[in-house]
């Protein structure tokens, strides 16, 4: 699975330990950025995750701020993207299962690297597989699609 990530200056130091995890468990990986704990700006970043994930670039995608909402409200303005701001296994899991999210959004300032490693590894192993969740997934496809269309 090739994953696409990305994090403002807030979710640098988690997102280089998740960097190393996701390569240690055999996934490809593309790093958009930020590459310092310098500030920058999180809307641009979050958006080029996004861009992959929607054109196929990548499997799926992570990003990471100091609290998640920045990243979710970007991350859902390209169209194709259903991202979703996790902050415990039981979102995770419900995320991927009822949403089929493809961009887990993270919060650094709402967990550690411990934490932030079982919420996606929660998230990589969920299946949306259940036909309500899959008709439910397919109705904001079809909005999208329309909305785009105007």
């Amino acid at each position: 699975m090739k994953i696409a990530i990305g994090s403002d200056h807030g979710g640098y130091e988690l997102k280089e330990g998740l960097t190393k995890f996701i390569n240690e468990e055999g996934h490809g990986i593309l790093d958009l950025g930020t590459k310092s704990k310098a500030s920058c700006d999180y809307p641009l970043i979050g958006f080029e995750v996004a861009k992959a994930v929607s054109e196929n670039r990548c499997d799926c995608g992570i990003l990471i701020c100091k609290t998640g909402i920045g990243m979710v409200v970007m991350a859902n303005k390209v169209h194709g993207v259903r991202a979703g701001a996790c902050y415990d296994i039981e979102m995770a899991k419900s995320a991927k299962e009822h949403n089929d999210v493809n961009v887990l959004v993270l919060a650094a300032n709402y967990m550690d690297i411990y934490k932030a490693k079982d919420i996606l590894k929660a998230w990589l192993n969920a299946k949306h597989t259940e036909e309500r969740h899959i008709r439910r997934v397919n109705q904001i496809k079809d909005i999208e699609t329309k909305i785009k269309g105007h």
